[in-house]
């Protein structure tokens, strides 16, 4: 198809003539040579750093590379697809040649999702796109309705989280051909699923960017991001790659969203904001289909997320809620270091905060950093958070990668399940979290050299002062050992204690698509009521356009006397002759006719 073809301003793409047209952008250069089959072809110069050339006769799979003046083989910055690693050649991928089984895939309604965030190298024993297809079905037919897939793009060695990718076209070769990727998207359409992929355009991996020898003017010198120098997104070639990258994924790959990872550290001075064109171009360029955008951002700002007068979606459609994960885990296991300072006191009036407004934090003074924090977001529609009682970064930054379940204990856990897949916000879990994985989920990488040294030093570093673990040693991110820990236990679904786990999942999931998703499809500014929020014990309520829902927990292992809520019990918890639930903890859901 046609269609499937991005037409990006850098790179190598087929032309409708059948000609490959080489585009890169190098304006640290004088010259540059095309390395094409073993073959060197000058490049021609086209003004302001630009090179390029077209080459008639060229088959998919070919490899090639860009030489430099002092002999430097570097890899296409915009490659489709990699030979082997980062470093190696780049491959001519023609995207139009794949068999979409379902190319009329239109996707799902925003109201429907439940998000399943996962992790392929992890996810399964080979850690592959074909592997994790065959999982697919199970996910559908437990409940869950769109798969988020962890950043893939290549990334330096073949274990990582996809966070340090330097070729942002590409993904990683480790997985899979850009077609097995297609596959994993095109069978998850086949089940009912919708796809979204992590992506990063904050920063990019300390092993394999050759952008600052190409492009020096790529980056922003004066300006660091945590993890190295700021891209200057004000430069046009540089802002070109950068708005391209979404369109790319979600023409090539069908996906249905991206979640744009830590977008607070997207710093532009040009108007529009980089990130408002990227939203506005997608909105322009795919109007047939629903595409959903998810930002993840420590600020608490809701202007990426606006509403029109009829409810529909003209930018970012909604943002990850960390606060939502900081005072459930602080309600859970009282730990209150780092970050978790900001919810020490009282978290269970901030959990009815946060399910009834949004964010706990909208403009008051953080206790962690001392610095006022976010705006007030009682105008947002309940459907505008994420939320999370665990995820890849709240568990794999623990030094020791413990899951809520280790943490918390079962009976805890699932109170908090149940809250987060009942609540009229969007729920998010964590690969494993549907059938009580126990497994880790660590901090991994595949540097070596100076650069394992010092990602090694530096994660041990990172701990210090974090309560829990003093003296303690850190698992190093480069031993096999450690990715091979994170895995997932596919054997844990069949034991007694795994099927539980997936009966309770299934039974939420199938309350939250039969009773709360009508409610929230039309759900305009939160409606929400706190009406009591005690140590240990919450209950809130929401007026919703359809009818009404309220909601009950208990955390406390003391009984407590559960608050009258108004119409018809949908769910309560402990389950009947449930032996991972004592005396005391309760989660009750009601829901009732019109207000």
């Amino acid at each position: 198809m046609e269609s499937c073809l991005f037409h990006k301003s850098w790179g190598a793409e087929y032309a409708p003539d059948g000609s490959v047209q080489f585009r890169l952008w190098a304006s640290g250069q004088r010259q540059v040579t095309l390395q094409l089959a073993g073959v060197d072809i000058p490049m021609q110069p086209c003004g302001d750093g630009w090179f390029a050339w077209r080459e008639a006769q060229v088959a998919p799979g070919t490899p090639y590379q860009y030489l430099l003046a002092d002999g430097t083989l570097v890899p296409d910055p915009a490659s489709r697809a990699q030979q082997a690693g980062v470093n190696g050649p780049s491959l001519v991928i023609d995207p139009t040649t794949y068999p979409w089984q379902h190319p009329d895939w239109a996707g799902r309604p925003w109201e429907e999702t439940v998000v399943y965030e996962l992790h392929i190298g992890t996810f399964t024993p080979q850690g592959t796109f074909q592997a994790a297809i065959e999982k697919l079905p199970q996910l559908a037919a437990l409940g869950i309705t769109m798969i988020e897939v962890l950043p893939v793009a290549q990334f330096g060695g073949n274990r990582g989280w996809g966070y340090d990718g330097v070729l942002l076209y590409a993904p990683h070769s480790a997985y899979g051909t850009p077609d097995d990727f297609r596959a994993f998207v095109d069978t998850a359409h086949g089940c009912g699923l919708a796809v979204v992929l992590d992506i990063v355009l904050n920063h990019f991996g300390p092993e394999g960017n050759y952008l600052p020898l190409l492009s020096p003017d790529f980056f922003d010198q004066q300006r660091m991001t945590p993890w190295g120098a700021g891209i200057a997104y004000d430069v046009d070639a540089a802002r070109r790659y950068i708005t391209e990258v979404p369109l790319y994924w979600l023409t090539e790959f069908n996906l249905d969203g991206l979640r744009f990872d830590a977008i607070d550290q997207i710093k532009d001075q040009a108007e529009p904001h980089v990130l408002l064109e990227i939203a506005e171009r997608i909105r322009r360029e795919i109007p047939d289909r629903h595409i959903h955008l998810t930002t993840e951002d420590s600020r608490n700002v809701i202007f990426l997320h606006p509403r029109t007068s009829d409810g529909s979606v003209p930018l970012f459609t909604a943002e990850w809620n960390d606060d939502f994960h900081n005072a459930i885990h602080v309600c859970a296991t009282g730990e209150t270091h780092a970050y978790y300072q900001d919810f020490a006191d009282q978290p269970e009036k901030h959990l009815a905060r946060i399910l009834t407004e949004g964010f706990a934090y909208q403009g008051e003074v953080s206790p962690h950093s001392g610095k006022k924090r976010g705006v007030a977001s009682t105008g947002q529609p309940p459907v505008a958070f994420v939320d999370f009682i665990q995820n890849h970064d709240q568990v794999g930054n623990r030094a020791h990668g413990e899951r809520l379940l280790t943490l918390a204990g079962a009976a805890q856990t699932q109170a908090l399940l149940a809250t987060l897949l009942l609540s009229p916000h969007i729920p998010l879990l964590f690969m494993g979290e549907e059938f009580g994985e126990t497994q880790p989920f660590l901090f991994f990488t595949d540097f070596h050299g100076d650069l394992a040294r010092a990602v090694r030093e530096g994660r041990a570093r990172e701990f210090t002062g974090h309560a829990g673990h003093e003296g303690t040693s850190v698992p190093d991110p480069n031993a096999q050992h450690t990715f091979e820990k994170s895995k997932l236990d596919w054997s844990k679904p069949g034991s007694p204690e795994g099927r539980q786990w997936l009966a309770l999942t299934r039974q939420l999931l199938a309350v939250r698509q039969q009773h709360i998703v009508p409610l929230i499809r039309d759900a305009d500014a939160h409606n929400g009521r706190v009406i009591a929020a005690e140590d240990g014990f919450i209950a809130v309520s929401w007026r919703f356009p359809a009818g009404t829902l309220s909601l009950a927990l208990n955390l406390s292992h003391i009984s407590h006397p559960l608050t009258e809520l108004p119409g018809e019990t949908l769910f309560a918890w402990p389950l009947a002759a449930d032996p991972l639930s004592p005396n005391g903890m309760t989660v009750r859901l009601s829901a009732g006719d019109k207000p």
